[in-house]
This record gives C-alpha cells, sequence and structure tokens, in this order.
C-alpha cells in the first residue's frame, strides 16, 4: 500500500497540471471499488478544480460544490496523461479537463476508493477520526509520550494506528525505530519522554527524506506506463531481516506483528 510519502509526492506531481482547470468528462468504468462511487461525481462537469490537498494517505480534490476524496487503497496508481491514452485494465475512473488532459485511477484490486463530499463536509467520518499529520505541528514533544500513557500496545502498532498519528506506514514506521533505537515490540507505555521526543523527531525526519527523494519521480505521475511505487531508498532494516545491521553487524531479526512484517537489530534497538 502506497504510504505517506507515496502519496504526497503523487499530490505534487499531478497538482501543475488540473488545477484551475475545467472538467470537461466524468468517466466511471466500475461503479463498485473499495465503496460505491457515488451518482454525484457525474455533476463535476463543468466545475473549476480549486486545489488538491492531502489528508493522511487521502487526496482532496476541492471543487466550489465540495470535495472529490481519492484513495489509491492496496495497489492503486493515478495518472495525469492525454486525452487519447488508450484505456488499460483496471483503468476504472476518469476525470478530463479542458486543457486535454486526463486524470486516471487505475486500481487493480478494488480497494481504492472515489468519494464525494458534498459541501466539503465529512458527514460519513471518513476523515473525522484522524490523528495529527506526523508534519505538522500538532505531532510535536510530548504528543505521543501523552498518547501512550498507561498502553500495553507494542510500539510499531502504536504508531500505525490512525487514531494517534496518520501516515506512518509499516516501512517508515521500522525504520524510524531502528534510526530512535526502539526494538518494535516495547510497550508504549513504557518508553520515555525523552525516548518519544527524539522518536518524534525522527518520524519527521524519516517522512521529509523520504519525500525529498519522491521528487525524483515526479514525471512519472504524467506518463500512462509510469510505475512509482515505493522510492529508490537505501533502507536500514525494512525487507533485510537475516541481513547484517548496517551499524553493528549483527544478524537482524524479522518477526510478524499484526500480519506485517518488523525488522530490528537485537543490540542497537532495545525495549
Amino acid at each position: 500500500m502506497p504510504e505517506l510519502p507515496e502519496v504526497e509526492v503523487c499530490r505534487l506531481g499531478i497538482s501543475p497540471h488540473i488545477i484551475d482547470e475545467t472538467v470537461t468528462d466524468v468517466v466511471v468504468r466500475h461503479w463498485q471499488l473499495r465503496w460505491p462511487i457515488p451518482v454525484e461525481v457525474e455533476d463535476l462537469k463543468g466545475q473549476v478544480l480549486r486545489s488538491v490537498s492531502r489528508r493522511s494517505k487521502y487526496l482532496l480534490l476541492k471543487f466550489d460544490s465540495g470535495t472529490l476524496l481519492l484513495h489509491l487503497g492496496m495497489s492503486g496508481t493515478i495518472r495525469v496523461i492525454e486525452a487519447d491514452t488508450p484505456v488499460v485494465k483496471h483503468d476504472h475512473f476518469d476525470l478530463a479537463f479542458s486543457n486535454g488532459k486526463l486524470l486516471r485511477l487505475n486500481d487493480p484490486r478494488r480497494f481504492g476508493a472515489v468519494l464525494w463530499l458534498e459541501n466539503h463536509l465529512d458527514n460519513d467520518g471518513i476523515l473525522a477520526k484522524l490523528g495529527p499529520e506526523p508534519l505538522s505541528d500538532d505531532f510535536g514533544h510530548g504528543y505521543l509520550y501523552e498518547r501512550a500513557r498507561n498502553r500495553k500496545t507494542p510500539i510499531k502498532n502504536f504508531l500505525m494506528n490512525n487514531d494517534i498519528v496518520v501516515g506512518v506506514g509499516n516501512i517508515y514506521a521500522n525504520e524510524a525505530l531502528f534510526l530512535s533505537g526502539i526494538r518494535p515490540t516495547a510497550l508504549a507505555g513504557n518508553i520515555s519522554k525523552r525516548r518519544f521526543d527524539n522518536l518524534t523527531d525522527t518520524i519527521k525526519a524519516v517522512l521529509s527524506a523520504a519525500i525529498t527523494q519522491g521528487g525524483t519521480t515526479l514525471k512519472d505521475f504524467t506518463q500512462a506506463d509510469g510505475k512509482p511505487g515505493y522510492f529508490a531508498q537505501s533502507l536500514n532494516v525494512y525487507g533485510r531481516g537475516g541481513e547484517e545491521c548496517v551499524v553493528c553487524q549483527k544478524t537482524l531479526v524479522e518477526i510478524r506483528q499484526s500480519n506485517r512484517a518488523s525488522v530490528y537489530c537485537p543490540s542497537c534497538q532495545k525495549n
């Protein structure tokens, strides 16, 4: 599943090509994704796209009458392409614009979403319960410590709870915990404020670095055959179970937590 940096780079990639453009057509080839696509999306014809923002892993396309919410799900991709680009399998949704561009959603597993927030109101609560953005001032020193008090949840599960903080997915949780010297199995309620504040700074740094690296892929979002996924990064632990730690050369341990891989160094990371 694309994580926060990938979705943010997607936003940066598509925005210059469609903001301030008028929708000339809406094409829905498959109405049932994770949730049914609402018929109200057809009313976007003739409306001007005012802005493209992001909340957690959701893209928010703002029009005068409401906001179109897009989610990539497990395997979805979004492109801004030429209007005459041939349709391929799993191309489920198009917005055509007055400049001859198409915004196209391709989603093989159909776990993504296209939803409409009339008058920009989140009546179904899709966004209502989300925690703070990790790169915002709301996610600062003391926040994680206060939210973790008396919790017996493993810290990695705690970080990946969107009610606590959004967008710290599996890859970046693994990396931030390694750089902070905290094992993914450590109980959140047992971690000191000092270690939590260091972890907060590390999460911000890891995500910011990933977004910066992803800037090299911006052109992929205007190519029909572009395949931006996780950026080509030098990861310290994720996907490296059984290999040597880059710091101490001890063997990295891989375990399963909530059906996700957690990799850590038994020497550099402590409970």
